[in-house]
């Protein structure tokens, strides 16, 4: 993986995915990624966003009922989920590169033995930039997913900005958004997957709120705003809901993708909830420095003798293997490729004055 360098460009058509997966069927959820890059690109898009979770679905099952009686979707959703190194991701980058465009999908990454939500950034040359982690699963998320790290909070140096990725409630917090925008994010991919879940019971997870949540994470940084949405198909609703009672908590529908320019602006024709198809909208990275004059919250609108944040992005990993030599001048068997790397050392935040 690696960060492009390249000239900026400034103006650029923008996709965002509001589509049903393919659900629980990673072969034909890669066939439906391939045919939206493509069709994005043939509509002049240089950047795609998918929803979250996309591949091979959102586990909205874990959301319906006990996880005792949702144990049986977990082998069927770890076999369908992808792998970072797979043939899969092969295919999908390899799609980006034939379309000259960027690509952000939202998927259910395998690693080992555990699973992650997991966004891919692709360059339009094929090459895999990152593969990042939700940083925390949300409420019932966190009986399936493990979490990232703070080297997941990244924002990358691409031909079209400065590009980051988050998904879903991570934009509720406070601080790992601040993160990103101190990182000078421009053009933000939001991956989000569906609006429809207890309808009328849970307005936090409706419409209003989350795509305000978009809206607002493009005000305070200043920033374009991608924020992809899933659609619930009849077929999910068929295959999910086998009594009343969970026909009543998942619902048909809740597709609200859109674009926002850095100052709320929904820059696209928004499809009706249940409509499959792209959102598309111009981002042009010269409307940013009029949104920053305004406020900057990590320039000059901060106050960081008052308030700062104190943030970690290093990778993490669970073992740290030693190369001591052991008696006979033999170093300890060990694996090659644990996904670790060297840790720097973590400073204290200093003592202002006048805090002690």
């Amino acid at each position: 993986m690696r960060e492009a360098n390249s000239a900026t460009q400034q103006v650029f058509t923008a996709a965002a995915v509001q589509a049903a997966p393919e659900y629980l069927d990673l072969g034909k959820g890669v066939d439906k990624a391939i045919a939206l890059i493509e069709e994005a690109a043939l509509k002049g898009a240089r950047l795609i966003g998918f929803p979250e979770c996309w591949i091979p679905g959102y586990p909205f099952w874990a959301w319906l009922d006990s996880p005792a009686a949702t144990m049986r979707y977990v082998g069927i959703h770890a076999a369908n989920c992808m792998t970072v190194d797979g043939p899969e991701v092969q295919r999908i980058a390899a799609a980006a590169k034939a379309n000259r465009i960027w690509v952000v999908l939202g998927f259910s990454e395998r690693s080992g033995g555990s699973l992650y939500i997991a966004q891919l950034v692709i360059a339009d040359d094929g090459t895999v930039v990152a593969a990042r982690r939700k940083l925390k699963a949300t409420l019932i998320e966190r009986t399936i997913f493990g979490e990232g790290d703070g080297s997941d909070i990244k924002v990358h140096d691409t031909a079209l900005g400065k590009l980051g990725a988050l998904c879903c409630w991570e934009h509720v917090n406070p601080l790992t958004k601040y993160a990103m925008f101190a990182q000078h994010e421009q053009v933000h991919v939001g991956s989000w997957p569906s609006f429809s879940l207890y309808p009328g019971q849970a307005y936090a997870l409706g419409p209003e709120v989350n795509s305000a949540l978009s809206r607002v994470y493009a005000v305070e940084g200043q920033c374009f705003v991608i924020a992809p949405c899933a659609v619930i198909s009849p077929a999910m609703i068929e295959q999910l809901c086998d009594t009343p009672a969970k026909a009543e908590l998942l619902r048909a529908g809740g597709g609200h993708a859109m674009i926002w320019g850095p100052d709320g602006q929904p820059l696209a024709t928004p499809l009706a909830p249940d409509k499959e198809g792209l959102v598309l909208a111009e981002i042009d990275l010269s409307m940013i420095p009029f949104a920053k004059a305004g406020g900057d919250p990590v320039g000059h609108y901060s106050r960081p003798d008052v308030m700062r944040l104190l943030f970690n992005p290093a990778p993490t990993a669970c073992v740290e293997w030693t190369e001591t030599a052991g008696p006979a001048g033999r170093t300890p068997n060990r694996q090659t490729d644990t996904g670790a790397s060297e840790q720097p050392v973590f400073p204290a935040p200093e003592m202002l004055e006048g805090s002690e």
